[in-house]
């Protein structure tokens, strides 16, 4: 069947078919207006999908390293030459992302096929230095199996690929559950994958029941999930109570650090993109400012110009800042920023809902100054337009200040001295940290977090090796009777004086 927004339905043996459960409306965080329809794959569509990927599957594995890399270089070349503005503007209207960030989410996903396709290739396993002569020891790697993907709303289309494309490269197939708030625009971005064999790539609608559900099933093996922490935590739960690998991305509260070494004008305008970007709705957003007291009020006043010339709208307008992605996502910023007020904090800009925007789950892009420990907003994920900034005497105390928390995603700073870099760089506590340039990635490195900010790594080698295991293999092509096979020779029984020891 075609693709129809208002047609329930998922992704199954390389085209759509429609959910047989009830409706519920997509509706845009923008407008309250209704974009389409979406349904929860009930338990005899879960089983249809997973029976379909396994014996797809036992196919897929079976094939050499470089038939299934040219497969994912074609899912990578259906990428880049598909038109992408309906998928892009299905997200928009979904969630509010800005239009140019929906769209180039979608054209940076190619990049990750294309780099797990050539690193399986090259990697299949290791050759040992021997431990016995004439004898043959070495690892290889091999698929786990079916993995399932837990998808947030924020990066829907790119978090998927990342792992999904780990996962196929491994040798694969993938069960997708997408996000409610997105998942129409995950739905035709499946269209990508109609030309791998059938039922590799399912993808499955649903809310934490269709979550549990294929994550409890002997038919799945490994588990990739990004999103809150309270919901990590059930995964990770569940995924250990079956002995599954998982990767869990949940979230951080990232500090960064601007030192009397700064760049301000530099700092000013980053700290802009890491504090705002998609309202402040990414994992590594910079929520949490340590800014050293010699040039405090300075950043603060460029900062607060450059939020200023940011445009406030829908996500098809033209304009940086859209909706939260809900009502309650909006009512934790206003609680978190009316928490840090009452407790002194000094609102320098925004702190409100705009008020040319009555409609709409909108919040203005917002600076706090004077931010304590003892504020709600440093210890939480605000994942909103806010930055709070506290002010602090020195590097040292910023670094501490940075590290005092139980999330340990990212990490920024901005500064031009080179030991305050190198310094920063080994002691803040992050799977990754950015001088000068923050939020970027890189599909040859990995990525993921410290703390309660998740377990394991996707890019990279370490996120290959999510999706795969090992198998030690001792190969004697030779053989012959070794020395300490039993039974054992009458004289080991005995020690240096010649002694019985029976």
């Amino acid at each position: 069947m075609p693709f129809d927004l208002n047609q329930p339905c998922h992704f199954l043996q390389g085209g759509y078919m429609p959910l047989s459960g009830p409706p519920r409306p997509v509706i845009d965080p923008a407008t309250l207006a209704t974009v389409g329809q979406i349904a929860d794959s009930t338990g005899a569509e879960i089983d249809q999908a997973l029976a379909a990927a396994t014996a797809a599957q036992r196919h897929w594995a079976r094939l050499d390293a470089k038939t299934r890399a040219t497969a994912l270089h074609r899912v990578a070349a259906r990428i880049e030459a598909t038109d992408m503005r309906f998928c892009a503007e299905t997200m928009s209207r979904e969630m509010g992302k800005p239009y140019p960030e929906a769209i180039g989410e979608v054209a940076n996903c190619a990049g990750a096929f294309r780099y797990f396709a050539e690193m399986a290739r090259d990697d299949g396993g290791k050759v040992a230095g021997t431990t016995q002569a004439g004898s043959f020891q070495f690892a290889r790697y091999e698929p786990l199996g079916l993995s399932v993907h837990i998808m947030p709303f924020n990066f829907p289309i790119l978090l998927m690929c990342w792992t999904v494309a780990a996962s196929l490269a491994a040798g694969n197939g993938c069960i997708i559950k997408p996000a409610p708030a997105t998942t129409l625009s995950t739905l035709i971005f499946m269209e990508v994958f109609a030309d791998l064999p059938r039922g590799l790539v399912a993808c499955l609608p649903g809310g934490a029941d269709c979550a549990q559900a294929l994550i409890k099933s002997p038919r799945t093996h490994a588990v990739a999930f990004t999103g809150s922490i309270a919901a990590a935590r059930h995964v990770a739960m569940a995924a250990a109570g079956e002995m599954k690998p998982a990767v869990i991305e949940a979230g951080g509260s990232d500090p960064m650090i601007i030192t009397r070494h700064a760049p301000l004008d530099v700092a000013a305008a980053g700290a802009v993109t890491a504090a705002f970007h998609m309202s402040g709705q990414v994992c590594t957003s910079a929520e949490r400012f340590f800014v050293e007291d010699a040039i405090h009020d300075d950043f603060v006043a460029r900062f607060a110009r450059e939020t200023a010339r940011l445009r406030i709208g829908h996500g098809l307008s033209r304009a940086e800042i859209g909706p939260l992605v809900s009502e309650a996502a909006r009512d934790k910023v206003i609680r978190l920023v009316e928490d840090a007020r009452a407790k002194g904090a000094t609102v320098i800009t925004g702190g409100r809902i705009p008020p040319d925007q009555p409609v709409g789950w909108f919040y203005e892009p917002t600076i706090l100054t004077g931010c304590t420990p003892d504020m709600d907003i440093l210890r939480e994920e605000c994942f909103g337009p806010v930055a709070a900034i506290c002010r602090v005497p020195d590097f040292d105390t910023a670094i501490t200040m940075a590290n005092a928390s139980d999330f340990g995603l990212g990490a920024s700073i901005f500064t031009t001295a080179l030991d305050e870099a190198m310094d920063a760089a080994e002691r803040l506590e992050a799977g990754m940290v950015w001088v000068n340039n923050p939020l970027i990635d890189n599909d040859a490195l990995p990525f993921g977090g410290w703390k309660k900010s998740g377990i394991g790594r996707e890019l990279s080698r370490l996120g290959l090796d999510t999706f795969r295991r090992s198998k030690m293999v001792v190969i004697d092509h030779k053989p012959t009777i070794q020395g300490w096979w039993y039974p054992y020779p009458d004289d080991w029984f005995h020690d240096s004086v010649g002694r019985s020891h029976v």
